[in-house]
């Protein structure tokens, strides 16, 4: 089945440009040019990635992102022409699970869309489901890509859940922002690691009672993450 992406742009030539590259790449494309259309077919659900442009008339990419990230967990990549640092992690900061900056080349958001879109596969029916244990609290359902803490599910995006995947499948290793940044994100980031930061942040206040004292995932100071097991 095809892939669906919604792209939010109001550059209509830009939209468009993007939509013939994603098409003869075999997705399926709807485009809006303004904030309030984007942000209704966001929300009516039914794709797979949204390619989201910051400056919107109507309502801004912030704004939409911050909406459609309370309700949804679907791969946003902004668009932004923005270089500023702090638009970038306000943007990762909201749920945004990547950004890139114009002008940008096709064959970069590419990588990135396949990076962002990457799904796990379903458990085929009858067969025995793929769970894994991680400590007394934490349960990962690798069929569903779903991480459970005492049996309450938690809502993760696709990036979050490959971060305590990765982290987890080595307990008590520190990964530093370079190694993670390569075994989750997939792609060269071109040295902006905030990403990765900004990610643990708000993955801390997910899966941790208290946020700002964790017990799953840890900092070693001047090194990087590792992942705890709670006895």
């Amino acid at each position: 089945m095809e892939r669906k992406i919604l792209i939010i742009e109001d550059e209509k030539a830009i939209a468009d440009i993007l939509a013939f590259n994603l098409q003869r790449e075999g997705y399926q494309t709807q485009e809006e040019h303004d904030g309030v259309a984007g942000l209704e077919q966001a929300l009516s659900g039914g794709y797979d990635l949204i390619l989201l442009d910051v400056m919107l008339p109507g309502i801004d990419g912030f704004d939409i992102c911050r909406q459609v990230r309370q309700r949804s967990d679907v791969p946003i990549i902004m668009l932004t022409a923005r270089e500023e640092e702090g638009d970038k992690v306000y943007g990762l900061d909201l749920g945004a699970d990547d950004y890139i900056t114009k002008p940008f080349s096709m064959r970069e958001l590419m990588a990135r869309i396949k990076a962002n879109m990457r799904r796990l596969p379903s458990a085929p029916s009858g067969e025995k489901a793929n769970i894994s244990v991680l400590d007394s609290e934490i349960t990962i359902d690798n069929d569903k890509g779903e991480i459970l803490k005492s049996g309450r599910q938690i809502p993760l995006t696709v990036r979050e859940f490959e971060l305590v995947k990765c982290m987890s499948a080595r307990p008590g290793y520190v990964f530093s922002r370079e190694e993670l940044m390569e075994q989750v994100w997939g792609y060269e980031y071109y040295g902006d690691l905030r990403a990765v930061d900004v990610a643990i942040r708000r993955l801390r206040e997910k899966i941790e009672d208290n946020p700002a004292e964790p017990t799953h995932i840890m900092t070693k100071r001047g090194a990087g993450y590792y992942y705890a097991r709670v006895n």
